[in-house]
C-alpha cells in the first residue's frame, strides 16, 4: 500500500519545496495551505500528517486535538518555526509522533516520517487483527461466550457447569462447538484470542 504525506502549512514556498524533496525521495505528497483545506479534503488516505503549527484559521494544535476528538489515527509530526518547549511537549503528549523545527534536516525528517509510517503499518495491522477476533467471536452462541470466558479463565468444564447450572456434559458439548467454530484447538488459543492485550 502506498502511504500518503498531507502535508498542511500555510507557507506556499516552503510548502512546495518540502514537497519537491519528498517527491524526489519517492514519497506521494499532498499539499494543504490550511488545517480547513485539509479537513474538506475528506478522510486522508492512509498516510501521515506534516503540519504547520502557527496558520491562519485552525493552528496545527487544534487541527490535532480535532482529529483527537474524531478518534482519527494518522500520525502526525509538527514542523514549526516559531515552536517552544512547553508547545513540543504539550503535541507529543497529545499523540504526536514529532516536533520538528524549521529549517528541517533531511535525515531527522526522513527518521520521523519512516517512525510514523511504521506506526501506521502496525496500526493497521492492529485494527485488522481485532475486526478478525470481533468476526470469530459473532460466531459464538451467547451461551458459548459465556463457557468461553471462564475456559480462558482456566476453569475446568465441572467448575464451569456448576457454575452456569448445567452438566459437565453440555460444558464439554460447548467447548468442541467454541473449539470448531474459532479454528482452535486449545484453551490457551482460547485465551489468546479473549486477551484484548494480544
Amino acid at each position: 500500500m502506498t502511504h500518503v504525506l498531507h502535508l498542511v502549512d500555510d507557507d506556499t514556498g516552503f510548502r512546495t519545496a518540502l514537497a519537491r524533496l519528498l517527491r524526489t525521495i519517492g514519497h506521494t505528497v499532498r499539499e494543504y495551505e490550511s488545517a480547513e483545506a485539509f479537513l474538506a479534503a475528506g478522510a486522508p488516505a492512509p498516510g501521515c500528517l506534516l503540519l504547520d503549527v502557527h496558520m491562519p484559521g485552525l493552528s496545527g494544535i487544534e487541527l490535532q486535538e480535532h482529529l483527537t476528538a474524531h478518534a482519527s489515527r494518522v500520525p502526525i509530526i509538527f514542523i514549526t518555526g516559531q515552536g517552544d518547549i512547553p508547545m513540543s511537549v504539550r503535541a507529543i503528549k497529545a499523540g504526536a509522533e514529532d516536533f520538528l523545527t524549521k529549517p528541517v534536516g533531511r535525515a531527522a525528517l526522513e527518521e520521523a516520517i519512516a517512525r510514523a509510517l511504521e506506526r501506521v503499518v502496525r496500526t493497521g495491522a492492529e485494527v485488522a487483527l481485532q475486526e478478525a477476533r470481533t468476526r470469530q467471536l459473532a460466531l459464538l452462541s451467547n451461551r458459548e461466550r459465556e463457557v468461553a470466558a471462564l475456559l480462558a479463565e482456566g476453569w475446568l468444564n465441572k467448575k464451569v457447569a456448576a457454575a452456569l447450572g448445567t452438566t459437565e456434559r453440555t460444558i464439554k458439548a460447548h467447548r468442541a462447538s467454541i473449539m470448531e467454530k474459532l479454528g482452535i484447538r486449545s484453551v490457551v488459543e482460547l485465551a489468546r484470542l479473549l486477551d484484548p492485550r494480544q
